[in-house]
């Protein structure tokens, strides 16, 4: 069945773009009751406790800038280690978390937001889309309008979204619509990839490898199908028992593929070696459905985020090992977007939004939706990003690929965070 046509791209006169108010105070200022975060350290059964309410980085010593312009010197030098120095960086980073305030919004969809993607190359341009079909194209460092490409509306939900690594002109898409494809900036459809010919099949997640220069797309009933760039199908096999929430490449072997799914497991494949349902490598059980299974930049740790309270962080080098598991409060909601943990570029650090839960064991009275970030070693709170003013449930967080840019959506909102000063900059 030939895919349906799509309404041509405009420019949307919707979008509304509102910078940060200058009269926000600070978290600190607006909370004088919040707790100081309380950790606990690693017990035997790697177990960890996202502490309270609020994380400050008193307790962090983050080593001044001379420090860690000697640790590059003796490094350099060949007499600091590269972890220590690495970590010394991180610690920085998390202290700059102070500064950052939400300095640009958008609200442009009349459905909440699904998905969105970095662009790799501009910092500060990004692609979301929404559970109409509907998608944001927009460079937030310039004062033109963003460009909107209009969906379909009801069933046209945009489940997956790449940028394209061999053209970043165009992007891949997974949708409700029953369509995984390649379309460019004006919304043009360049090549469908897969198309289920049917409202009962739908496509759910995608991931594309510019070195094996092939995509992979996963649908609602289980199956997996691996094409190449030319749209030619390599496979298509049932991986799964349920809907297979997300696909994904490792940026380092990008043969090796983890898929998730609502069945409570993420599978990990040599996708030279796929032979049939059967092939996989690992089977990671889980004890709820899974949202997300995201490889971190490095490659070396898969990070998993479930349909209730746990995120798991598997090394790569020992799938047998007992994962590193956070609890966290981010259970699933019809209506929500699904939260997914991410990784930051950069560091060893991990991204979350929290939908406090009163049956969650360490949630306190008028515990704060806040964004959490989380040591990717130790599973300990490092902090919390809070703007009274959009204090919704932050589904989807994303730091740009510099690493200083943090994009959020809540419901039909985008939210770009930045430090202070270089917000106003922008």
């Amino acid at each position: 069945m030939a895919p349906r046509k799509r309404p041509e791209t405009q420019k949307t006169p919707e979008v509304v773009v509102r910078p940060k108010s200058k009269r926000n105070r600070s978290p600190w200022e607006l909370e004088p009751e919040a707790k100081k975060l309380c950790l606990k350290g690693p017990g035997p059964s790697r177990r960890f406790d996202s502490g309270c309410l609020w994380a400050g980085l008193a307790s962090l010593r983050v080593p001044p800038p001379c420090s860690i312009v000697r640790a590059l010197h003796q490094h350099k030098l060949g007499t600091a280690a590269w972890p220590s120095l690495q970590q010394g960086l991180q610690q920085s980073f998390l202290n700059s978390l102070a500064s950052y305030r939400i300095f640009q919004k958008a609200a442009p969809f009349d459905r909440r937001a699904t998905s969105l993607a970095w662009h790799p190359t501009h910092p500060s341009t990004l692609a979301v889309g929404s559970k109409g079909g509907d998608i944001l194209l927009w460079n937030f460092g310039i004062k033109d309008k963003p460009t909107f490409i209009k969906g379909i509306g009801a069933g046209g939900s945009i489940t997956g979204l790449k940028f394209n690594p061999l053209n970043t002109n165009q992007f891949f898409t997974s949708s409700m619509e029953g369509t995984t494809r390649l379309q460019d900036f004006k919304g043009n459809t360049l090549r469908v990839f897969a198309s289920s010919g049917t409202c009962n099949f739908w496509f759910c997640s995608l991931d594309v490898s510019v070195r094996s220069r092939v995509v992979v797309t996963g649908d609602n009933v289980g199956n997996v199908i691996l094409l190449n760039m030319d749209g030619r199908e390599l496979w298509n096999l049932r991986m799964h028992k349920k809907k297979v929430t997300h696909v994904a490449l490792n940026p380092c072997c990008d043969w090796f593929l983890a898929t998730a799914s609502v069945d409570q497991t993420v599978k990990i494949w040599d996708l030279r070696q796929v032979r049939g349902k059967s092939s996989f490598l690992y089977s990671l059980l889980h004890r709820h459905p899974v949202n997300a299974a995201h490889f971190s930049p490095d490659g070396a740790q898969l990070l998993t985020t479930d349909q209730k309270s746990e995120i798991r962080v598997y090394s790569a080098s020992q799938w047998d090992c007992p994962p590193s598991v956070i609890p966290h409060p981010h259970r699933h909601f019809q209506h929500l977007t699904p939260i997914k943990a991410t990784w930051h570029p950069r560091y060893n650090l991990i991204v979350v939004g929290r939908y406090p839960d009163p049956n969650f064991k360490s949630c306190t009275s008028h515990e704060l939706r806040t964004i959490d970030v989380f040591d990717g070693s130790s599973g300990k709170m490092m902090y919390q990003l809070y703007d009274p003013e959009s204090s919704g449930i932050m589904s989807l967080n994303e730091f740009n690929p510099m690493g200083d840019t943090l994009a959020s959506v809540m419901g039909y909102h985008i939210l770009i965070w930045s430090q202070e000063e270089a917000g106003k900059r922008k």
